[in-house]
Order: structure tokens, then C-alpha cells, then sequence
């Protein structure tokens, strides 16, 4: 790609963002840039007419002076610029350090502004701490603590930064707030939480738009497993698989989670990462990040009582809002909704909180469609609400979120509109180079039914179905499925009533 076509990119992306931002900006800050902006107009004494006598120009002079606004702060206030936050994850020896490093260099090339925010606890462990700490009581909740401040602190700071340049940026974290959870039990992460105050959501996809963990080597690339490079970590290839795998488990619920295995050699780790987060900032990749989908059968709608008693799993209920968008475009479609997710306790009766988003959708003459997603507050959230489309309905559904064979899978179940009431679409994400999504394709159709239209086993896929859910049958691409079974026509109010 050339150095003009990724700039290109960069200002689409740009454009994407300033076009989200106007969506969900309040009255209050676009009142308060405009005084800012007026403030800096003001014209002073030094300027005033010649004519001007000395009685009107002195108390200009001894008036005090009306508050000046830098341009950083003016970036800062404004958050017009794309801004992506990543944090990259995963068990002992997974391959982070050159990670970080090979996709912080593939960014900034394309013209991002890039700081990575560097491990907490490691900060703690090279600088004096010793593991002898944790003899004394209650060290452990004490060490969480100080890791998870250090670690909201350095990256809100270098956000600020980053925000204030004013360019299309990326903070990648060496790790994220969530990671604390794999070294505590469920119960007494929870009670940690609340004792801070937060909830899983805030500290989850409230703050970071998407979570890359890199396998251990020590789970299928165990010959490559050391700790030579890392003096912090002791752990066994025993050790490190289970801690991979609470890591998993922490950041389960996510909504953009990607798990990166062993399945290839560590240079196809690599640009598998790199690809996907090309995608995600909104530049061309020679990968994409599909999502298949899976009819379920009609009224078999999953029983969590029958998921295996060794699979963990988080329940969301989710509403989706369609705004009205007046503004011209050069897309042959585009639109707009924002979204809003509730986690809910595993019996589905209290929620233990609540994360907002916008995405906008474009989609170009060739088919190409151009996904850009942005966390916003509640705030934003209600003031967007106010042009919601009200030809479409707000659409409603339970969302059950798991890991198996390391891909995430997210059941949607829809509860509103009342004509798609019950029905049920299994999505699943995998990443693969554009030669080989016609191989799975067609791997696909090949796939073992029985005769009550259950996917048996598929030949050859990239994914294995779990047992306990009913599928009837893949979904396609094609406008028939789309029309049916896509939540954007699913919106659609035939009767213009909204409700």
C-alpha cells in the first residue's frame, strides 16, 4: 500500500469518528467549545481602534482576561479523532513483548499515533516486590488494589495524551484491569469488586474496544515454552496453561474477545493479530475477521441447565437502537445504531452492570462493508437515543457468551420485535486469509445432518460445534438471509409506528 492510500484510510477512519461523535455529542459540550471558541476570537486593547479614547480602552486593559483554550485541550474536549484501545493478553510465554512491538511499529507506519501502556504488576515486581509479600494477610486483595490503580492510571494518562495530539490513535495495553481475575477465585474477584465500587462491565468493554489473548506456548507449542525473557514469571507449563486459561475465563463477555492459539508457527500468530487489528482501526486487510452464523432450530432454545457443568459462560440482555441520519453520503447504504449491554448474573435476575456503544455502518458500491465502533457514556447514549429512527423498532435480545475450542461463540436470542420472538442465531468469530474463506464455505455445506436437521459433525471447518446447541443450518451472506434474519431488517417497523 502506498503512503497516500494510508492516509487515505487514516481519514476515513477520522471522518467515521467526527461523524460518530456529532451523533452522540451533548448540548452542554457543544455549548461549552462554542464559548471556548468565542473566548479565542475576542478581539484585545492592543487591537482596538485608533480612535478609540483612553477612558474605554483602559478598563479593557485592568478587565480580566477571558479563559484562552489550548488546541490540545480543544482535542481533548472535542474526542473527534478516532481513538482505538486494545489490550493484548494471554498466558506466560504467549508471545506479548514482540507482539506489542510488531503491531505498534505495522501502525504507525499507516500513519496512527501509538503508546503502549506497559504491565502493572511487572512495574511492581522489578521494582523491589517480592513474592515473600504475599505471606503477610491480606496481601493479596492489597496487591490487586495497587496493580489495578497503577494500571487505570497509566492508562487513562497516556489516553489523555494521545487524545490531546488530536490524530487517529491506538493505546495498546501490556495487559488490562480485568487480568487481576485470573488469580483470584470468582467469588472473591467479585467481592473485590465491590469493594471498589465497579462492576465487571466497567472495568471490561466500558473501557477497552477489544482484547487480544495469545495462547501460552505451553498449550500447543510447548517445545518453544521459557521464562528466560521475562524474570517476573516462575511458572511451570502446568502453571502457565491454567493461568491461560483463567485468562480467558476474565475476560469472557467481551465483545470483541479474540483468542490467538498455537494453531500455526509463531509468525502466523503474529499476522493474525496484525490483521485483525488492521480491520478493527478500519484498514484494508489481507485477513478477515468473519463471523459465521447459525440458524438454531425453532423453539429449541438453549438450556444453560444442560451446558456442561466445566463451561463458563456470561449472560448479557442487549437493546439495539437505529438512528435517523440525514446526512448526505458517498456509501450505497450506511447507518447507524447504538447499543446497550447489561451483564447479568448467571441466573439472569440482577445485572451487574451496564456498557454503551456506538457503530456505524458503511457499505460501499463494490459490497464492502466499513464497520467502525466507539464506547460511549450514558450521556451520549441518552442524547443519541433522541434520533432514533422511528421506523424501526429498538430490538431486544438475551445474549449467552462462552468459549469453546478457543473461539468464542455469543447465542443471540431475540425477545422483541414480537414477530421474531424466540428466535435464536449463533455467531462465531474466526479469522482467516481471504483464500481460505471459500474453503470454508464450502467445507461448510459439506457438513454430516442428521435427520432432524442437527449438524452432526463439518468436514474440514475451522470450528467445532458444541453438541448442546441445536443448530438447523448456516446462515449465508446472501440478501434472502439477510433480509430475514439480520437485526437491521429486523428493526424494520412495517406499520411506521416505532413501538
Amino acid at each position: 500500500m502506498s503512503q497516500t492510500q494510508e492516509e487515505e484510510d487514516a481519514s476515513l477512519a477520522q471522518l467515521i469518528s467526527l461523524r460518530q461523535s456529532r451523533k452522540c455529542r451533548t448540548k452542554s459540550i457543544d455549548e461549552t467549545l462554542s464559548l471556548l471558541e468565542e473566548a479565542n476570537q475576542q478581539p484585545t486593547a492592543n487591537n482596538a481602534s485608533s480612535t478609540e479614547s483612553k477612558e474605554q480602552t483602559l478598563p479593557k486593559l485592568l478587565a480580566p482576561k477571558k479563559p484562552s483554550i489550548s488546541k490540545a485541550k480543544s482535542n481533548l474536549l472535542s474526542k473527534s479523532a478516532p481513538f482505538h484501545k486494545f489490550v493484548l493478553t494471554g498466558g506466560p510465554c504467549g508471545g506479548k513483548t514482540t507482539a506489542l512491538a510488531r503491531l505498534s511499529s505495522y501502525l504507525r507506519e499507516r500513519g496512527f499515533e501509538v503508546i503502549t501502556v506497559p504491565e502493572a504488576f511487572t512495574i511492581l515486581a522489578s521494582n523491589g516486590f517480592q513474592p515473600s509479600f504475599f505471606a503477610v494477610d491480606g496481601m493479596p486483595f492489597c496487591v490487586q488494589n495497587s496493580v489495578m490503580d497503577m494500571q487505570i492510571a497509566l492508562e487513562d494518562s497516556f489516553e489523555r495524551v494521545l487524545r490531546a495530539k488530536g490524530k487517529p490513535s491506538v493505546l495498546l495495553c501490556d495487559r488490562g484491569v480485568c487480568d487481576g481475575a485470573a488469580y483470584m477465585e470468582q467469588e472473591e474477584w467479585g467481592h473485590f469488586l465491590n469493594e471498589r465500587n465497579v462492576s465487571s462491565a466497567d472495568i471490561r468493554e466500558s473501557r477497552y474496544n477489544a482484547v487480544f489473548h495469545l495462547v501460552t506456548a505451553a498449550e500447543g507449542a510447548e517445545k518453544y515454552y521459557t521464562l528466560e525473557n521475562n524474570e517476573a514469571r516462575t511458572e511451570s507449563p502446568q502453571q502457565a496453561r491454567e493461568l491461560d486459561r483463567k485468562g480467558r475465563l476474565a475476560w469472557l463477555g467481551h465483545p470483541k474477545l479474540f483468542v490467538i492459539d498455537n494453531s500455526t508457527d509463531f509468525e502466523g500468530k503474529l499476522n493474525k493479530l496484525v490483521s485483525i487489528a488492521t480491520e478493527l482501526v478500519g484498514l484494508p486487510s489481507t485477513s478477515k475477521q468473519i463471523t459465521v452464523k447459525y440458524l438454531l432450530q425453532q423453539g429449541k432454545i438453549p438450556d444453560i441447565a444442560s451446558f456442561p457443568k466445566e463451561l463458563d459462560y456470561q449472560l448479557f440482555d442487549v437493546e439495539k437502537v437505529y438512528l435517523y441520519d440525514t446526512e448526505n453520503t458517498e456509501y450505497a447504504e450506511e447507518y447507524s445504531f447504538i447499543r446497550k449491554r447489561t451483564h447479568l448474573s448467571k441466573d439472569g435476575t440482577r445485572s451487574l452492570g451496564t456498557s454503551y456503544g456506538l457503530t456505524t455502518v458503511h457499505i460501499t458500491e463494490s459490497g464492502k462493508q466499513i464497520e467502525v465502533k466507539r464506547i460511549i457514556t450514558p450521556r451520549e447514549y441518552n442524547a443519541a437515543y433522541k434520533t432514533r429512527d422511528e421506523n424501526r423498532h429498538v430490538v431486544k435480545q438475551r445474549r449467552i457468551s462462552f468459549l469453546w475450542n478457543m473461539k468464542s461463540f455469543n447465542v443471540h436470542l431475540y425477545h422483541e420485535p414480537l414477530n421474531v420472538k424466540d428466535l435464536g442465531i449463533v455467531h462465531v468469530q474466526q479469522q482467516e486469509d481471504g483464500d481460505d474463506i471459500q474453503n470454508i464455505q464450502e467445507d461448510l455445506s459439506s457438513s454430516s445432518i442428521s435427520e432432524d436437521g442437527k449438524i452432526l459433525k463439518k468436514k474440514g471447518s475451522m470450528e467445532d460445534l458444541p453438541d448442546f446447541l441445536d443448530i438447523e443450518r448456516r446462515l449465508s451472506d446472501g440478501r434472502e438471509d439477510q433480509k430475514k434474519y439480520g437485526a437491521y431488517s429486523i428493526s424494520l417497523n412495517e406499520d411506521g409506528d416505532g413501538n
